[in-house]
């Protein structure tokens, strides 16, 4: 194969492995199950340094999710991705390594009642990705969670108001874990 093509071939899985770690924190947002398992390869391995263990473990820690986590949104910064293959013959590669900054909030429930009952919490730090191309599908198959700052936003909006003085024409404008407007929006109610 010619040098372009196997450089077009890197733009493409580049693109894949970007999609899949994308399509990883919304499952996490929304607590898709479907989503997440689509992510990782059944042999996975994660740690989050609060959590270690197998894919089938994590699940059971992230699904349904605890419910004083009402709300959490991760923001995806860049992705340094660097591609190997173990196969010198190979054209394409097969392994990446992959830095990826991201921003998490969480909207938390203290459970007492008063204006402080709902916090906004939002956690800086960086995913570390070992993805393996198996086929023509690339997942995840040990990631690492690294934290790099941690910040208390205090006593949440109270979006049950609207916004700055708006009231909202539906419920569905406001964001949730589970049961959000996106499922709707990309057909999966």
């Amino acid at each position: 194969m010619s040098e372009q093509h196997n450089e077009i071939i890197n733009v493409i899985d580049r693109e894949k492995i970007r999609d899949c770690i994308a399509r990883l924190a919304r499952g996490e947002d929304r607590r898709c199950e479907a989503e997440l398992v689509a992510c990782f390869w059944p042999d996975a391995q994660l740690d989050f340094g609060i959590f270690a263990g197998t894919l089938k473990e994590y699940l059971h820690w992230v699904l349904p999710g605890s419910p004083a986590v009402v709300l959490t949104q991760h923001i995806l910064g860049q992705s340094l991705v660097e591609l190997s293959s173990d196969n010198p013959t190979n054209a394409s590669s097969d392994n990446s390594r992959v830095e990826t900054h991201v921003m998490s909030y969480h909207r938390i429930d203290s459970g007492q009642d008063g204006a402080d009952r709902f916090r906004d919490i939002v956690i800086g730090g960086r995913y570390l990705d070992a993805l393996e191309k198996r086929g023509n599908e690339w997942r995840i198959y040990q990631r690492t969670m690294l934290y790099d700052w941690h910040q208390d936003w205090g006593a949440a909006a109270d979006w049950s108001q609207g916004l700055m003085g708006q009231s909202f024409s539906g419920s569905h404008f406001i964001g949730k874990t589970t049961d959000d407007y996106s499922k709707t929006f990309f057909g999966r109610a």
